[in-house]
C-alpha cells in the first residue's frame, strides 16, 4: 500500500492538513529512529509511508497538547 486517502487521514488529526502534515513527519522520524512500525509493511516502505498508514489505521492519533502549569 502506497497510497493513503487524504480523506481517510483528515478526520483522524483534528481536520486540519497542518497537524496531519506534523503528526506524521513526528512518527515518521520515530519510525525511522527504530521504533516498532504498528501496521504490517515490508522493509521497502518509507517511514513517512507507514507513518501515514498508521494514521489511517487509527493506531496513532492527534491528541491536542496539555497547558503547562
Amino acid at each position: 500500500m502506497g497510497y493513503v486517502p487524504l480523506e481517510k487521514l483528515l478526520d483522524r488529526s483534528g481536520e486540519s492538513i497542518y497537524k496531519l502534515v506534523v503528526l506524521a513527519s513526528r512518527r515518521a522520524l520515530e519510525i525511522a529512529e527504530g521504533q516498532p512500525k504498528l501496521v504490517e509493511a515490508n522493509a521497502t516502505v518509507k517511514p513517512s509511508t507507514v507513518a501515514l498508514m498508521e494514521i489511517a489505521s487509527g493506531k496513532v492519533k492527534y491528541q491536542k497538547a496539555k497547558p503547562e502549569k
